[in-house]
């Protein structure tokens, strides 16, 4: 190959082999710059500790393989043999993560683990530990997960069983042959560790890779639009985008490549898959990503009957993992999740451009959403327990969840875009009274005795709460605590036609029961301490909270719990009164109704609420 010629990195040539010229070096020093004052750079104290946290955690991976070991039978000498070992992946992996990000962690054991010891035993062994906190088991999920915070660092640990008798700290998991006889979720566990390793042996130049990510990933937190449960793309998809990027441009610098990104996804050809090197095939008896037909041995047409995966062509952002087997990081994204970030890609586009040319700056690419001034409709979503361990489990279970209720809303009549917001929202409400608690799961609460937590976190010093809310000793004993998590989807009613007349009616109904249907339907369900509703709300009673005091939109004054159930005590006894002069037309254009029940046609300000309460299998409304 002579000199001129561009190195392939990826599936296509490059698409330039410019070196940076000094104003991208210049670009990029103020990216640098401006990365450091979000605080994406953790501490060398912090980092230290992350080492730490990994080589505890390596033992008792040990520690967990040998006590199996002895229950199986196995002579002392072999069990203290078996081994057993941790890779990280993820964020951590790719040298992107930041303060408080979590890592993670994949436990390899050999083949007499099985997997619920993993869930069970492995599972104790972390709840008697001091360091550990917020441990909760999702080992249903596509992904079976231990989720926990290991002396303050959170971890997502999964685990994966080999063929092989015993796992040595030499294993590599770089060999194809190492998927030989495993199921499904212990080669999707496997393959987060091997994807991670195989984007960084693509891209052509790493520290270029991380700046651009880290760009690329506080752009997408910024714009709400990180989170694969939700529809949009999670940490590994965003990274293989931008190491796509990187093989383009394979002597750019991490301006050129962001600038790069945002025009180069906006213009994507979706469904055409990103790749970063072409799909592997393999003598494993495992399923690869493949939308495309097959071709009849007899008449040589495709046909639907020879399709090897249907599922794989309806997928609307295909981006492809590197590592065999490959399979598509994206197949949550949805209608609605696909426009919002193309649209997404297009703002970012526009900021780069001014950006380049001088009239724009980095921080105007990473200015908030602004979801909750986006839209005149929301549905509320509340998943709500009664103790930190249950709310844990439940509002998981519910987020889940959530990208099947926005499928199932896309398919509503009128609805134009169904945006559910990226994260739920934690509080704990101090109840002074079995009506308090009560409101308190329908989002009705105390603003004096109501906390929001951390993200990730329901797990705090109770009694410095209590202090600080400033509650009599009588109180302390009657207080009772109530957890929530919040999710919020936003609502984009198209609008009337030409000559329409009238209201028009919007059923939310059938895709609502559906949800909730689908979640009571979860095995670990105890109506008894958990709780789920589901209410429409207009912008104007959004929770001040989410509303930002610096944004330029005017807004009403959010409307106190006792305006609410006055609301929705008027309603009930009037259904067709109008509250408002100025609320006509939105009342108009956004109707609840199943056919039947008049509390179903409230006026979209009002809560409507369709929750399971407890022994109850049928929507209530107030």
């Amino acid at each position: 190959m002579s000199q001129d010629q561009p190195r392939q990195c990826g599936v296509t040539a490059p698409i330039s082999i410019a070196q940076a010229t000094e104003d991208e070096l210049k670009l990029t020093e103020d990216l640098v710059k401006t990365l450091h004052d979000y605080g994406l750079f953790e501490s060398k104290t912090e980092a230290d500790k992350r080492v730490i946290v990994l080589r505890q955690l390596n033992e008792l991976v040990k520690e967990f393989v040998y006590k199996v070991s002895l229950l199986k039978g196995l002579p002392e000498a072999v069990a203290r043999n078996s081994g057993g070992k941790i890779f990280t992946f993820g964020s951590y992996r790719l040298g992107v993560h930041g303060t408080g990000a979590d890592i993670d962690t994949l436990c390899v054991f050999p083949k007499h683990v099985e997997r619920d010891h993993f869930f069970t035993i492995m599972y104790e062994m972390l709840k008697e530990r001091s360091e550990v906190t917020g441990l909760t088991a999702v080992a249903d999920a596509y992904v079976p997960v231990i989720k926990m915070h290991f002396s303050g660092i959170p971890i997502d640990f999964v685990c994966a069983r080999l063929n092989v008798d015993q796992v040595s700290d030499k294993l590599e998991l770089v060999d194809n042959n190492i998927l030989k006889g495993l199921d499904e979720r212990c080669v999707r566990s496997l393959n987060g560790s091997r994807v991670t390793d195989e984007i960084l042996r693509l891209v052509p130049n790493i520290p270029v890779f991380r700046t651009a990510l880290r760009t690329i990933k506080l752009w997408a937190k910024r714009r709400a639009i990180y989170a694969n449960v939700m529809g949009f793309l999670g940490g590994v998809a965003w990274a293989m985008l931008v190491a796509r990027i990187c093989q383009l441009y394979p002597n750019g610098c991490a301006a050129t490549v962001v600038c790069r990104f945002f025009r180069i996804m906006y213009k994507w050809d979706w469904p055409e898959p990103v790749l970063l090197k072409h799909m592997e095939e393999g003598p494993l008896q495992v399923r690869v990503w493949n939308p495309k037909f097959l071709r009849c041995a007899v008449c040589s047409f495709p046909t639907d009957y020879w399709q090897l995966y249907p599922a794989d062509k309806i997928h609307r952002m295909p981006i492809i993992t590197p590592a065999y087997p490959s399979m598509c990081a994206t197949h949550n994204v949805t209608v609605s999740t696909k426009a919002i970030m193309l649209k997404e890609f297009k703002r970012g586009m526009e900021i780069v451009e001014n950006i380049v040319v001088r009239s724009g700056r980095w921080e105007d690419l990473f200015e908030p959403t602004n979801f909750f001034h986006t839209y005149k409709h929301y549905l509320q979503v509340i998943a709500s327990s009664y103790s930190p361990a249950s709310q844990l489990q439940w509002s998981g279970l519910v987020e889940s969840r959530l990208r099947q209720f926005v499928l199932k809303l896309e398919l509503v009549e009128m609805l134009g875009l169904v945006h559910p917001y990226n994260k739920g929202i934690n509080k704990v409400h101090y109840c002074l009274s079995e009506k308090e608690r009560r409101d308190a799961t329908h989002g009705l609460y105390p603003e004096d005795r109501t906390i929001t937590m951390k993200e990730g976190g329901v797990e705090f010093n109770h009694g410095m709460m209590l202090e600080q809310i400033g509650l009599t000793e009588e109180d302390k004993k009657m207080v009772q605590p109530v957890y929530t998590t919040t999710f919020y989807i936003g609502l984009s009613v198209e609008p009337k036609t030409d000559g329409s007349t009238g209201p028009r009616r919007l059923d939310l109904v059938w895709p609502t029961q559906e949800f909730l249907k689908l979640v009571k339907s979860w095995d670990k369900y105890d109506e008894l301490k958990m709780n789920i509703s589901v209410k429409n709300i207009k912008s104007v009673v959004l929770p001040h909270d989410l509303v930002e005091e610096n944004k330029q939109l005017k807004r009403s004054q959010t409307k106190s719990k006792s305006d609410l159930v006055a609301i929705a005590t008027t309603l009930s006894e009037n259904p067709n009164k109008k509250l408002r002069s100025g609320e006509e037309e939105e009342e108009e254009e956004f109707i609840h109704s199943n056919g039947s029940s008049p509390f179903l046609a409230l006026p979209p300000d009002t809560p409507i609420l369709d929750t399971f309460r407890p022994g109850n299998d049928e929507h209530t409304f107030p």
